[in-house]
């Protein structure tokens, strides 16, 4: 079986234990290993897939930190770049009493990735790509290295998966070319993940029906608009449906869409490669009904890797 390369951030989560408390007035923070292309891979591998992940840390500790964490999580780290000169990136992430978060980037070494480190990537190794980082769309060498890899990805036929993952901090001034560059991958990928919200910004509309629709007139992909405890909104083809999720008590929303998304790959990674194109709505029902599962049981735990140490494949059952 070949693997799955995810590409993009790999960073360390400072969370904040002061429960409800904003980062303006937080006073605790516990160490986590995030990002999302990252937590990606981690649910592939705690699921039993084989992943490797492409990334750039700095030197520092907490670099070294990362990539140990990915090495005991069964993620192949031989494409994880140690940056001398820039610093390991860090999301400081609020957990509000909902379970949801505010969060503030501080960039470094994962936006370095250039066209020199994905040279050194065996492409013949991979038939599936994850791109799902918000950080690679801003300026620099790992702007230019997604586009360039999910070109890679085209020509060798892969199957291409795609999570824009917005970040309103991120691109609350750049939004037209937050949106540009996620039409880019949106239009050539076979699967995609999107929120509701991000539905809505992404085609310019004001409700789900009209976001939807958009999607479906301007993709060919399969997609996945995910909305909470309500469950999934599934476009296959011509068909719409929406999937229902599992009822939990949130504890920490951090990484339930990379769960979903990890969930979903690791499924597409039992066929054969020709016959993840051709599936039909009922066994595209199947993998997101799994898909929501995983989502959901992440949201029982701290964290998004911690958590999906308690991912099983058996959740399908």
């Amino acid at each position: 079986m070949k693997k799955l390369l995810c590409m993009g951030e790999a960073l360390i989560d400072m969370i904040c234990t002061d429960k409800g408390q904003p980062l303006s007035a937080g006073q605790h923070f516990l160490k986590k290993a995030g990002g999302a292309p990252a937590n990606v891979a981690a649910a592939v591998a705690a699921l039993g897939g084989p992943v490797e992940m492409s990334a750039k840390v700095g030197t520092d500790p907490f670099g070294q930190h990362l990539v140990q964490v990915m090495q005991d999580m069964g993620i192949g780290t031989r494409f994880v770049f140690a940056d001398p000169q820039h610093f390991t990136t860090f999301a400081f992430v609020s957990l509000m009493e909902n379970g949801e978060r505010d969060f503030y980037f501080n960039r470094g070494a994962d936006g370095q990735l250039g066209p020199d480190d994905l040279a050194r990537i065996p492409m013949t190794e991979f038939d599936m790509l994850h791109f799902g980082s918000a950080t690679a769309f801003l300026p620099g060498p790992l702007q230019h290295s997604y586009r360039q890899l999910l070109q890679q990805g085209i020509n060798q036929q892969a199957f291409i998966s795609f999570d824009p993952n917005y970040r309103h901090l991120l691109f609350a001034q750049q939004q037209a070319s937050f949106i540009e560059q996620s039409w880019h991958f949106l239009e050539r990928c076979h699967f995609f993940k999107v929120s509701d919200e991000e539905a809505m910004l992404l085609t310019g509309t004001t409700t789900l029906e009209a976001a939807t629709h958009e999607l479906q007139r301007r993709t060919s992909s399969v997609f996945a608009i995910t909305l909470g405890a309500e469950g999934t909104l599934l476009r296959c083809g011509q068909h719409t449906e929406l999937v229902g999720s599992i009822p939990v008590k949130p504890v920490d929303t951090t990484g339930a869409g990379d769960a979903f998304v990890g969930a979903v790959l690791y499924q597409l990674q039992q066929l054969p490669a020709a016959q993840r194109t051709t599936l039909d709505q009922p066994q595209w029902q199947q993998i997101v009904r799994n898909a929501n599962k995983a989502g959901a049981r992440t949201c029982e735990y701290m964290g998004a890797m911690e958590a999906f140490k308690h991912l099983h494949k058996s959740i399908f059952d």
